[in-house]
């Protein structure tokens, strides 16, 4: 069969605008999926924050509502004393706290320095009796701090999806379960019941165990001669809500600033037993943990770390800190389906019954 050279140029031409019109429209896609993802990314935060406060606030007003004020009203009530309160101690608080930071801003490089020093001893040290270490620096991998949320954002936007998340939380619950099959309907309320109540257990007892451990840290840093106890204290008891990773890097600010400014002394020590045994094996894992947490998470500690590790891959940081009740959530899910799906069986509608 001979091709003629207008037929020729005609399926070039097709081909050619194909290739152009496919490009395209993976550019356009590729755009779009990043447009989204960007966007996602910056609402997320939020929204998981409102979910927090939604979850601490929310038994609050239901008591309220149980003296028939409307939750609307309750609602506004709640954040307006919340507002209230920060108004009148925010002038001292901000004041106070910007001063301290300005300061703690300022000692990073020594403190930084310092703790590059300690490490390069007992670096020496250790390659000294082991020789395979030689080829390990770790003074490379010391961190520095970033910056990862933007503050004003999430002071507009945390509020006003916590106000509504509170307010409208059971019409949207009850609107997501009505989209269900009615063969499903019945599983499908009891999944968003039991996760709802669990999760939100279990992020109140999160929440109060980390405070809890915050204040026993500024409480027990304020009676030695360290700087920044209240800071310190605020960073261990946010990082004390990542299980086993997180206390292990909440100390770790205050043991460098002590062993540099107050060196290997009785006060040094006494923060090393404050951090590890007062607050971790005492205060967090005999009481707070057995009371607050463990009946609401019973999960494995293997699949707790696998939780943590997935979630950092994910999301860093907050991946860390939601991994766990998300897998929580997704146990909960897994042994009601299989639940239900014993228990309510339907026959198959493909066979036909014998007449």
């Amino acid at each position: 069969m001979n091709i003629t050279r207008s037929q020729f140029l005609f399926f070039y031409l097709v081909m050619t605008a194909a290739l152009a019109s496919g490009l395209a429209i993976f550019s356009s896609a590729s755009t779009i999926a990043l447009t989204l993802r960007s966007a996602a990314a910056g609402i997320f935060v939020p929204l998981i924050l409102a979910l927090a406060t939604a979850f601490v606030l929310d038994p609050v007003v239901s008591r309220l509502e149980k003296y028939h004020i409307p939750r609307s009203r309750s609602t506004l009530a709640i954040f307006f004393l919340i507002l209230t309160l920060l108004w009148f101690s925010g002038s001292w608080l901000v004041t106070y706290t910007q001063q301290m930071w300005i300061s703690l801003v300022q000692d990073f490089p020594r403190y930084s320095s310092g703790l590059i020093k300690y490490v390069k001893e007992a670096q020496i040290s250790w390659q000294e009796q082991f020789p395979f270490l030689i080829q390990y620096d770790l003074t490379e991998k010391v961190p520095t701090p970033k910056s990862a949320l933007k503050l004003g954002s999430l002071l507009i936007l945390v509020p006003i999806f916590a106000f509504f998340f509170i307010r409208d939380g059971a019409n949207i619950r009850r609107n997501l379960i009505a989209l269900a099959p009615n063969r499903y309907f019945e599983m499908a309320h009891d999944l968003s019941y039991l996760i709802s109540r669990q999760t939100s257990r279990f992020v109140r007892g999160r929440i109060i165990e980390a405070s809890i451990i915050g204040m026993c840290i500024t409480a027990g840093l304020s009676l030695t001669d360290i700087r920044y106890a209240p800071l310190l204290g605020l960073f261990a008891g946010i990082t004390n809500l990542v299980p086993y990773v997180g206390p292990l890097v909440g100390m770790i600010p205050g043991l460098t600033i002590a062993l540099i400014d107050l060196g290997f002394g009785p006060q040094f020590w006494w923060i090393v037993i404050l951090y590890v045994l007062i607050s971790q094996v005492i205060l967090d894992n005999f009481i707070l943990i057995p009371i607050l947490i463990s009946r609401y998470a019973n999960l494995h500690p293997l699949l707790v770390i696998v939780a943590i590790i997935m979630g950092g891959k994910i999301y860093g940081v907050l991946g860390m800190i939601i991994g766990v009740p998300i897998l929580s959530a997704c146990k909960i899910a897994f042994i009601q389906i299989r639940h239900y799906r014993r228990a309510f069986s339907l026959p198959d509608t493909g066979t036909q019954l014998p007449r």
